[in-house]
């Protein structure tokens, strides 16, 4: 089959993982005859650098006719550490959310056994968690009217929501609980807030069609709470921009590593992949970035262009080198000179020679063949 798919490589460490993603993707297309033909594109700081637009139409364009789109990372301390700066990094991200329609993001967030003494989370604690985390994108605070008094004194952002906007999200939601343990957990402030009293009226009265689902809600502060103290007991959950926004990067310390952590961004047409790490601009460069996550994305396209047995491919991949602990130094504590690059030419090996994949660390690290 063939593809075209959008690549982004973005800022900081964005270009180094994306190549990672990348090897996985060729092989899988080696191994199963697909066809990836890739399209590179500008977002970000490098594309303010380059154009002075952190969103050129040409990216849009690209992305708008691919079957998918891989992203790597945006984001510069020149940006960062500027708050007057008028134009930044994140506004192309938040604007091809917008245009291409990109209302819900998935966060899969899994504690791997390999590796749950890296997490802070005492090990009976988060030992096997598995949660879907389903955010609303494209409404809500951060795309709500926001004004500044003449003076500077006082700021306010808008935040509002419509019935439309949160059914679309939690049908995708209750499918999502339907395929896994049928738990959805509403995360919303329905004692406060408007919009959120909304929120939960609308999935009440939406449960009624997915009657083997179990619905629940949490207040998102208990929600906070309840994801450290129990976090076993979520399945999927669901819930608005700011609120997922804070609730899926408080999750991503279960795994012991922000390096580990895929999500998808996707719309009734158009898909976008990326790992949820920042672009780490300390780490350019060096070859030591952690890419498990931007391959792990790229297993979550493959899940949505419908090769579920290809994406679980390089997953085995990925659990293969977590327990061989073939990883970058962020999660290895036993050896510092596994690099990038090694992870990924690791994990495109498997993909090719998966009973072969070797058991020999050292040949690894002698720059030898992963094959024994």
């Amino acid at each position: 089959m063939k593809f075209n798919i959008a690549i982004l490589p973005g800022d900081g460490i964005g270009p180094e993982v994306t190549a990672q993603a990348k090897k996985a993707l060729d092989a899988i297309a080696d191994v199963y005859n697909h066809t990836f033909i890739y399209r590179e594109a500008l977002m970000g700081a490098i594309a303010i650098d380059k154009t002075g637009n952190p969103l050129p139409e040409e990216t849009i364009d690209i992305c708008e006719e691919s079957d998918a789109i891989l992203f790597g990372a945006i984001g510069d301390p020149k940006y960062d550490n500027n708050p007057s700066a008028k134009v930044r990094p994140e506004q192309g991200l938040l604007r091809l959310r917008k245009q291409l329609g990109l209302f819900c993001n998935i966060r899969p967030v899994k504690a791997y056994e390999q590796l749950i003494d890296e997490s802070p989370l005492k090990k009976h604690i988060i030992s096997g968690t598995d949660i879907s985390i389903y955010r609303e994108l494209t409404g809500g605070i951060y795309f709500g009217e926001k004004n500044l008094s003449e003076d500077g004194q006082v700021a306010s952002d808008g935040c509002s929501y419509s019935v439309e906007e949160i059914e679309r999200i939690a049908h995708l939601a209750f499918k999502e609980a339907q395929k896994r343990r049928k738990k959805l957990t509403l995360v919303d402030k329905a004692n406060v807030l408007e919009t959120s009293r909304l929120w939960r009226r609308v999935v009440t009265d939406m449960a009624s069609e997915y009657p083997d689902v179990e619905l629940d809600f949490l207040f998102v502060d208990n929600a906070a709470m309840q994801m450290i103290l129990n976090p076993k007991q979520f399945d999927v959950i669901l819930t608005e921009n700011l609120f997922g926004d804070i609730i899926s990067d408080e999750a991503s310390v279960i795994g012991g590593s922000i390096g580990l952590l895929a999500s998808a961004s996707v719309g009734k047409k158009n898909a976008l992949f990326e790992p949820i790490h920042g672009s780490f601009p300390e780490g350019a460069g060096k070859n030591i970035a952690n890419p498990i996550a931007s391959i792990l994305s790229a297993a979550m396209l493959l899940d949505h262009l419908g090769l579920t047995e290809e994406a679980g491919l390089i997953r085995k991949g990925v659990d293969k080198s977590l327990k061989l602990n073939i990883t970058t130094p962020d999660i290895n504590t036993k050896h510092d000179n596994v690099t990038t690059d090694k992870v990924g030419d690791f994990i495109a090996d498997f993909i090719v020679n998966p009973n072969e994949t070797n058991i020999n660390f050292t040949n690894i690290h002698l720059g030898q063949s992963t094959i024994i």
